[in-house]
């Protein structure tokens, strides 16, 4: 089988459907059915079931996606590898980040990864963890910033600097730049929090209920918020409170919209991680990006 092949396969199931992996393809939809037909007859099982509304894996698609998606990021690593050659310090480096954490350390990263390699071309999608190791695995960046480490065998996790969290509220709040012994004595607040991992939240999304599970405190009032900056605004307009990285409220701690609450029993950190394909290719220039985010740790 060759590697259009398994490049049509491969968009095939992200778009849905011949029509869209066409599009996408940019190829008649003719050609592209006439390619699957092929590697069908080659592989002797057909590898999408044809329904009213698109098409979905069959048994043997799904045994095939992920070595399909393997070699297509091998392809994608080799294409890069010989750009670099040509090109020593510029190429592409593409980085897939959780939003949360796209500011802070990555942003004096790379800013100065800007200055020392001005002909390199980098680029920043923001995405939740799991899909931030999707799109390492699968070829389509080179680097992930996501929280916990990955514990897939085709990824390798660098651990960075966590990430540091604290309680922040409005200014008018009555523990507003004070401090509480345990977070046992917020347990009634109203607290602000993202939607739980097992509603497509980001896994950190945890790590308060978590913290107040261990300290026998089996529920609290939590509204789940999915943007960091909605959170941020409603703490602000007093409607509660919020765990929320210290990073991502600096300038509103500094023009006196937020305030933070000190929690004796409290140093809560979200682990950082840094994602790469195990025996992928990384770049020159990749590579030293990777060094200033270590730096920055």
């Amino acid at each position: 089988m060759d590697t259009e092949a398994l490049r049509t396969f491969v968009a095939i199931e992200r778009a849905g459907g011949f029509s869209g992996a066409a599009e996408a393809l940019g190829r008649s939809q003719p050609a592209i059915s006439r390619r699957i037909a092929l590697l069908e007859a080659e592989l002797g099982a057909p590898l999408f079931e044809r329904l009213p509304g698109g098409v979905v894996l069959s048994q043997a698609g799904r045994v095939l996606m992920p070595y399909a998606e393997r070699v297509l990021a091998a392809t994608q690593d080799a294409a890069e590898a010989m750009r670099a050659l040509r090109a020593g310090d510029s190429g592409p480096v593409a980085i897939a980040a959780v939003g949360t954490l796209a500011g802070g350390g990555l942003t004096a990263a790379l800013k100065r990864f800007a200055a020392d390699f001005p002909r390199a071309k980098v680029s920043l999608r923001t995405a939740t963890s799991a899909q931030v190791s999707d799109l390492v695995r699968r070829g389509e960046v080179t680097l992930g910033l996501r929280y916990f480490d990955d514990p897939s065998p085709d990824l390798a996790c660098r651990a960075l600097a966590p990430e540091a969290l604290v309680v922040v509220c409005a200014p008018e709040h009555r523990l507003a730049g004070g401090r509480t012994a345990s977070l046992r004595d917020l347990k009634a607040e109203a607290w602000l929090g993202f939607p739980p991992p097992a509603e497509g939240g980001e896994i950190s999304a945890g790590a308060l209920p978590a913290l107040f599970r261990v300290r026998g405190v089996a529920e609290i009032a939590l509204t789940a918020v999915d943007s960091l900056t909605a959170q941020k605004r409603l703490a602000e307009a007093g409607f509660g409170i919020a765990l929320l990285p210290v990073n991502s409220v600096a300038e509103e701690r500094a023009r006196g919209s937020l305030a933070v609450i000190a929690v004796g029993d409290l140093e809560a950190a979200n682990p950082v991680s840094l994602v790469t394909r195990r025996s992928g290719y990384v770049s020159p220039a990749a590579w030293a990006l990777i060094a200033r985010l270590a730096s920055a740790s």
